[in-house]
């Protein structure tokens, strides 16, 4: 893999030379930059990790950080806490990130910590931003070096490690989860924001009342770094001589906010199954308002519309199969009147299959015919339901027996059967009592009273 190097930092002369030709100085870092924290005290929220006696507060103090992974949401202080040890640590701490940065590089950053080790017994902490972006085989590149104790390798992402980190690597590190910050952590954070004067906003002398605190707070999310990006947004829109920071400029600022969603991460597939649940459990406000957060996230419509035709068969069936008419139906509309009018067939198809009487009887029948098939293999078909379609064929007995059921009463030949001769009594497909099931359980009753 090809080595991604990081453009060259802009010396004073560029800087000058900028200046001279009109376009001023470099802006300055985003208000969340400014105000990462600096020491462990610093860093609101994560209690469960961070509070007095914690496993990785005791570690950050002692300077005895272990390898580990850091698992949360956007925003959540990951790579905050890692800047928080590269300040605590007598180690060298190198900043990688698995987005900018190449194996070769990696490599390059290996032999000097080992180089550094060696001959000046100084450890390294090496900090992989977005871990995930390696794939499997590049992640087992760290695996020598952290059992060697040749680097320290702390792994931030927003993934599920489980799913993207290399199992060999994560059984070698310890994972800690980070949660979404909540309402009074961003608040705090937002209130030190206004009043810091050396990087935060404080020489401004802008006042912002609880409520509109709260009102960033609840806009974020739980990220840390979109609530402090939507404070300096509002404040920017405040007009020269204005201190008062009030609703309409928050919500202004807030106007092209994304939701919080990750559309091929965790967060995808946490939302997805709440929006299936929700429909199997008969609640129809919960199963759209999944819904429409997936909507609203930028999801792929199609893949939502699929979901929702699996689950008419998985989860509605027989029950009421109308249901998978509806679904189908929802499919085609949306086909032909995409965005954002599709929505109404996608929103149709959700409510009524949340309002369907439901069955999973459709899943159990094929499995256990599945188990069947598993357990007895291939079992020949019964003469009499093979097709004589040549003279030897009818010879050999083929259609011998076969009884047509249109030709008896009810469209029915009583006592006939249909499977194979080891497994005649076999029962696979069972009815429920919801719904239109009942009703085909009742007449399948009538039809073979001493199978059912």
């Amino acid at each position: 893999m090809p080595s991604r190097r990081r453009p060259p930092e802009p010396t004073p002369t560029l800087l000058a030379s900028a200046a001279r030709h009109g376009q001023g100085a470099l802006p300055p870092p985003p208000l969340a930059d400014r105000m990462r924290p600096r020491a462990l005290d610093e860093i609101v929220g994560q209690a469960h990790l961070l509070g007095p006696g914690t496993l990785v507060a005791r570690a950050i103090v002692g300077d005895r950080v272990p390898s580990m992974i850091l698992w949360g949401p956007p925003g959540s202080g990951k790579t905050t806490l890692a800047h928080v040890v590269s300040r605590a640590t007598r180690s060298t701490f190198v900043p990688f990130s698995a987005v900018l940065g190449g194996v070769p590089e990696l490599r390059q950053i290996i032999a000097q910590a080992r180089e550094r080790r060696d001959y000046q017994g100084i450890g390294t902490i090496l900090f992989v931003d977005e871990i995930h972006r390696f794939n499997k085989a590049q992640q087992d590149a760290f695996l020598p070096h952290v059992e060697a104790g040749v680097i320290t390798l702390i792994g931030a992402t927003t993934e599920n490690p489980s799913f993207s980190v290399n199992a060999a690597v994560l059984s070698r590190c310890k994972v800690f989860r980070l949660e979404p910050l909540g309402e009074s952590s961003l608040v705090e954070l937002l209130g030190r924001a206004l009043e810091d004067r050396e990087r935060g906003l404080g020489s401004k002398d802008v006042h912002a009342e609880p409520d509109v605190l709260k009102l960033i707070a609840a806009s974020a999310d739980g990220d840390a770094r979109r609530a402090l990006g939507l404070l300096d947004g509002a404040v920017a829109l405040l007009s020269e001589g204005e201190h008062e920071l009030g609703r309409d400029l928050v919500e202004r600022a807030a106007e092209e906010r994304t939701l919080l969603y990750d559309k091929t991460g965790e967060e995808h597939y946490n939302v997805v199954s709440a929006l299936i649940k929700s429909m199997r459990g008969s609640d129809p406000d919960a199963a759209i308002y999944w819904l429409m957060r997936m909507v609203d996230a930028g999801d792929d419509p199609l893949f939502l519309l699929r979901r929702l035709m699996i689950f008419a068969s998985e989860d509605v069936g027989n029950a009421d199969p109308r249901a998978l008419s509806v679904a189908v139906a929802a499919d085609q509309a949306f086909r032909r009147m995409g965005m954002p009018e599709g929505i109404y067939p996608m929103a149709h198809a959700c409510l009524y299959l949340a309002c369907c009487p439901k069955s999973n009887a459709v899943k159990r029948a094929w499995q256990a015919a599945r188990q069947a098939i598993g357990e007895h293999g291939t079992l020949p078909v019964p003469k009499k339901l093979r097709n004589p379609v040549t003279a030897l064929m009818r010879e050999e007995g083929y259609g011998a027996g076969y009884r047509y059921a249109h030709d008896y009463e009810g469209g029915f030949v009583v006592g006939e059967t249909y499977l194979p001769d080891e497994i005649t009594d076999a029962r696979f497909y069972e009815p429920t009592e919801q719904g239109l099931e009942k009703q085909i359980g009742e007449r399948l009753a009538r039809l073979f009273p001493g199978k059912r």
